[in-house]
């Protein structure tokens, strides 16, 4: 969709791409993301002001890795606690998006609700399993994920799921990964073995990357995110995104807060900071219980929606949008 602008009293609006998920496959009862509902109304400043519309707030990356009845460190969740994050989220009218969309700006969302991206590491099998049927296994990640979304209909089944050789056990990456695919999830590459990038040197970096991107490509599926292994650039940095055979929109770090929105000057699709899903035990202010709380204050600034896909509005209290959302920009 091509770019366009609009301004209004109290608040300024820039255009933004949409996008809308595909209709499950008919077999299956597992839910989709809904598709895009009819195009709104276009926002006027006073809707975007009743609903408190801040789209250059901050919006939570979520970090799990497994989840696991015995947690044996910070990097793991119970099945409970897990669930209790997002009943959480969707209390809260937070709303699943992936990391390609975020980068693309593609957030199309009811007026109010918030952003969330959902991102899993490793490929561990207690993210995702099937069963001999063809469908998620019970307790997995994204069972759960799908179990809390069919009982909040606003909540997206959806979450960018990064992976290494062999990802969630299975000696082929075919099943899986084309299951995942079809339902609306974001496969994302973590470097076939995962590499710690900053000590490789430049071609066992491209390497890296490329083999992953090749493994996921002969599935069918095109990656268009990176999650660093370790968090840690290359000593080349620019070498996470481009290199020979691939090219990627985002590179996401292990990180330690929220990440600016994809429109405000401050956000680096290079570097998009991450939050550990943690409540408890060391270092729990880095992580999402502690960020939520912050988030969801009077004066955290987190991404609230206008409810028009095609606009992206802020109070003028704001800073102006960078230059990926805003050729000319207007608040007042």
């Amino acid at each position: 969709m091509r770019s366009l602008f609009r301004f209004g009293a109290g608040f300024a609006v820039v255009a933004a791409v949409t996008a809308c998920g595909a209709p499950a496959p008919a077999e299956t009862p597992v839910p989709r993301p809904a598709p895009a509902a009819a195009t709104p109304a276009r926002v006027t400043p006073a809707l975007a002001r009743q609903v408190g519309a801040d789209e250059l707030g901050r919006v939570p990356i979520l970090m799990y890795h497994r989840i696991v009845e015995r947690p044996r460190s910070v990097y793991d969740r119970t099945p409970a606690d897990f669930t209790a994050e997002l009943e959480r989220l969707a209390a809260e009218d937070y709303v699943p998006v992936t990391t390609a969309e975020l980068v693309s700006r593609r957030l199309d969302l009811p007026a109010g609700a918030h952003p969330v991206v959902l991102t899993f590491d490793d490929g561990d099998p207690s993210t995702f399993a099937l069963t001999p049927q063809g469908q998620p296994a019970a307790g997995t990640a994204i069972r759960i994920l799908l179990d809390v979304a069919a009982a909040h209909p606003r909540f997206r089944p959806v979450a960018s799921l990064y992976v290494n050789e062999h990802p969630f056990g299975a000696p082929d990456d075919g099943p899986a990964l084309r299951w995942l695919a079809a339902h609306g999830f974001e496969i994302g590459n973590h470097t076939r073995h995962h590499t710690n990038l900053r000590t490789a040197s430049e071609s066992e970096v491209t390497t890296a990357i490329t083999e992953e991107d090749a493994a996921i490509r002969a599935t069918g599926y095109q990656p268009r995110t990176l999650a660093l292994p370790y968090g840690t650039h290359p000593r080349h940095p620019e070498s996470a995104l481009r290199g020979p055979g691939y090219a990627y929109e985002g590179a996401l770090l292990v990180g330690a807060g929220p990440a600016p929105s994809p429109c405000s000057a401050d956000f680096d699709p290079g570097a998009i900071p991450r939050i550990r899903s943690q409540s408890s035990g060391t270092e729990a202010e880095y992580g999402s219980s502690h960020w939520l709380d912050v988030l969801a204050a009077p004066h955290g600034n987190r991404y609230t929606s206008d409810g028009d896909p095609a606009t992206v509005a802020y109070p003028r209290s704001a800073e102006a949008p960078g230059p990926a959302c805003a050729s000319v920009g207007l608040a007042y």
